[in-house]
């Protein structure tokens, strides 16, 4: 029965997200010519991320921040400059920046619920446990995201995606999505930038074991 529901859970994701890319397509549209003329750099950020199994897909997000924006990282990760746009903060708060992943989804890359994409930089400080996440797509939103969105730790992240696959039904899909819709129209648990200080409590990176 589990397996079953996964099925028609990833058929009726790609029916939706088609119909919502032709009734969206306006406001996809005014976005993408406001990011655009805000200072003529790409419309589309698109990032490697795992995805099912933790192989490798680039995610799609409407770009929100500055042209080239990673240069101004620390060795921490963290941000040493105002990198999101006066326009990106605006589409962050709505959440609208997720819309293109309707183009993954169609893609089959993603589903509407599931863990959100991780960081490839992020493997190797998974534990086995942790790598369970990668047994179902990534979501645009998840249990996660309902439960703290970006103010959450990794590890505690990661047990909700864990959580979410463990207990898996198209009623639990429906649950999140509903209270998605107020995480969203109340902004909840949104971060400007990365903040890695706050949230990153992976721990160090595997080694693998020596050959003998």
């Amino acid at each position: 029965m589990r397996s079953l529901q996964v099925r028609i859970k990833y058929a009726l994701d790609r029916v939706a997200a088609a119909a919502l890319l032709v009734a969206l397509a306006p406001l996809l549209g005014l976005i993408a010519i406001a990011v655009k003329l805000q200072d003529g750099g790409p419309i589309i950020f698109r990032h490697r991320r795992p995805g099912l199994g933790a192989r490798p897909f680039e995610v799609w997000k409407f770009r929100t921040m500055i042209v080239d924006a990673d240069r101004f990282l620390d060795d921490d990760g963290a941000a040493t400059v105002e990198r999101v746009t006066r326009l990106g903060h605006i589409v962050r708060r709505l959440s609208l920046d997720e819309l293109p992943q309707l183009f993954n989804i169609l893609r089959g890359e993603m589903s509407f619920v599931g863990p959100r994409p991780a960081i490839m930089e992020h493997l190797p400080r998974y534990t086995d446990e942790q790598m369970g996440r990668f047994r179902m797509k990534p979501g645009v939103t998840g249990l996660a995201q309902v439960n703290g969105r970006n103010t959450i730790t990794w590890s505690e992240r990661i047990r909700y995606d864990n959580t979410y696959i463990e207990t898996y039904s198209l009623a639990l899909d429906t649950r999140i999505l509903v209270q998605t819709v107020g995480v969203v129209l109340r902004r909840e648990g949104i971060a400007d930038d990365r903040n890695p200080a706050d949230v990153d409590d992976l721990g160090p990176p595997r080694t693998g074991s020596e050959e003998t």
